[in-house]
């Protein structure tokens, strides 16, 4: 379904942040450090702590330029959409925390079983409300197919002006940037990861090797295949940030949808539109390629999208817009539903008999060997098509907490899971969720300030009481790495790709 009414700008200027990672473009946000003085003694101490200072400590003090400032995000048609992405990462961080620290009592894979599977009844996997608990792959498939909403916005809008030489310095600056983009800030993050656990002799996640040089060449072949897109084997994890599966997929994913603007790129419309409806198809129901379905889905929808404000849709859509709001309004309660499917394991027999799910198993393909992917690829499409139709859902994004999330997003994502293995870990163990291998790594932080174990699975006093320092931590962390890392990675590809050009270009 695409969004019906589009932003009236079709400004291709405005790109919109991608996947778990922003595309930092012109007219995007960028930090805004604190403005300091030089003293006779030189620079002052606070300009070179700025970047390791919390945004609230390091905005200006000048309130018209804040408000001037916050205006001009959100006056951007599509800052909704890095509201969601915001969100979606801290679902990620949430997901991940929750079966961890679980995972010792036994209770860790009841966040991915349906209400009421194996007589097992808790709040948090009720319909709807286990999205909030366990939405980690959903919030990925959101990811995908925002990332294919973005990333073929620029190539669209050459397409449908018939700037085809445009079309190509497009493609040309995207594919060359793209992996830099991508990989720059997971090198960054593993290895100071890496140098971490072993300046402090940490034991956590991963094993660690006899010696630093050994870690940093274990480092390296594995980040080689890792970062390898056109793999045929292997591991999809990365031993020093398992989190980081989604980057590869994101890369291929960018690369399918490259190639399709491109073998798209003088079709008529109607010929494009059926052409990306047809390679979803393939991906979903005759392929294996559920994730690549969410690019492309994400490819149409914006396609739809800049027809739209063209007012160059297919005839089909006009009769629609009476029914918008409520076809809107059904879809995102279905989002919600689908989003939580059970996926603890990939046994369809499971789903089956999971409560609410015996009928749409049978919706399975049978190309789809994980069936998860196949439901979170219709949540996912259905939540970023009604967005931009219901106000609300519109307003909560747009909310100065999850744009902030946004602007993070990428950094919050590769740098959660080190925090969760290592202070994380032991902090769960200190409040009283203790788990096998706490006797090994860290015995010393074993019930250390036991707190009750009372409350709703998963709302806990003593998993609540880890997070108010963990969630700050991992929010700060992330901040200083988007601007350590993040940042200087969009820059240095762009650079990089604009030092590669030859003159006649």
């Amino acid at each position: 379904m695409p969004i019906l009414h589009p932003p009236t700008d079709n400004s291709s200027s405005q790109l919109l942040n991608s996947g778990p990672e922003r595309a930092l473009e012109d007219g995007q946000w960028k930090p805004q450090f604190v403005t300091t003085t030089r003293s006779r003694h030189g620079t002052s101490l606070t300009s070179y702590m700025a970047p390791f200072l919390p945004t609230f400590l390091t905005r200006r003090t000048n309130n018209d330029n804040n408000t001037n400032e916050k205006q001009r995000s959100l006056s951007r048609p599509t800052a909704y959409l890095d509201g969601l992405r915001g969100f979606a990462a801290l679902l990620v961080y949430w997901g991940h925390n929750q079966i961890w620290a679980h995972d010792g009592g036994g209770v860790g894979n009841a966040f991915e079983l349906a209400y009421g599977y194996d007589n097992k009844y808790y709040f948090a996997c009720l319909p709807g409300i286990r999205t909030f608990f366990s939405g980690g792959h959903f919030a990925v498939s959101v990811f995908f197919v925002l990332s294919g909403y973005v990333l073929s916005m620029r190539p669209l809008v050459s397409i449908q002006d018939g700037d085809y030489v445009g079309l190509g310095k497009s493609l040309s600056s995207a594919v060359f940037r793209r992996w830099f983009r991508l990989y720059i800030p997971v090198i960054c993050t593993t290895l100071c990861y890496m140098t971490f656990l072993h300046l402090f002799q940490i034991a956590t996640v991963p094993q660690l090797q006899g010696s630093y040089r050994s870690e940093l060449w274990n480092w390296y072949a594995e980040f080689k295949n890792f970062s390898f897109p056109l793999r045929t084997g292997g591991e999809p994890w990365f031993t020093y940030n398992f989190h980081a599966w989604s980057i590869p997929v994101e890369h291929r994913g960018s690369l399918a949808i490259y190639t399709a603007v491109l073998a798209f790129a003088r079709f008529s419309r109607n010929a494009r539109l059926l052409g990306e409806v047809a390679l979803v198809v393939y991906f979903l129901y005759i392929a294996d390629g559920a994730h690549y379905a969410m690019f492309i889905s994400g490819m149409l929808l914006k396609d739809l999208d800049l027809l739209a404000v063209r007012n160059d849709l297919p005839r089909f859509f006009s009769r629609l817009n009476p029914f918008k709001t409520a076809i809107m309004t059904v879809l995102f309660y279905a989002s919600l539903y689908l989003g939580g499917v059970p996926s603890h394991t990939a046994d369809l027999q499971q789903l089956r008999d999971s409560s609410g799910w015996y009928l749409l198993s049978f919706l399975k393909p049978q190309a789809v060997f994980d069936y998860k992917w196949f439901y979170l690829f219709w949540a996912a499409v259905f939540l970023v098509a009604c967005t931009s139709q219901l106000q609300w859902l519109k307003t909560f994004f747009n909310a100065p907490f999850n744009q902030y999330l946004g602007r993070i997003s990428f950094a919050f994502y590769l740098v959660h899971g080190p925090v969760l293995w290592t202070l994380g870990d032991r902090l769960y163990a200190a409040v009283g969720f203790v788990r096998d291998s706490h006797q090994e790594n860290c015995p010393w932080w074993i019930n250390r300030l036991p707190l009750p174990n009372v409350g709703p699975l998963g709302l806990e006093i003593n998993f609540l009481a880890a997070n108010l320092i963990l969630l700050p931590l991992t929010i700060w962390l992330a901040e200083v790495t988007t601007r350590l890392v993040d940042e200087p990675a969009v820059k240095f590809s762009q650079w990089i790709y604009q030092r590669a050009l030859s003159e006649k270009s």
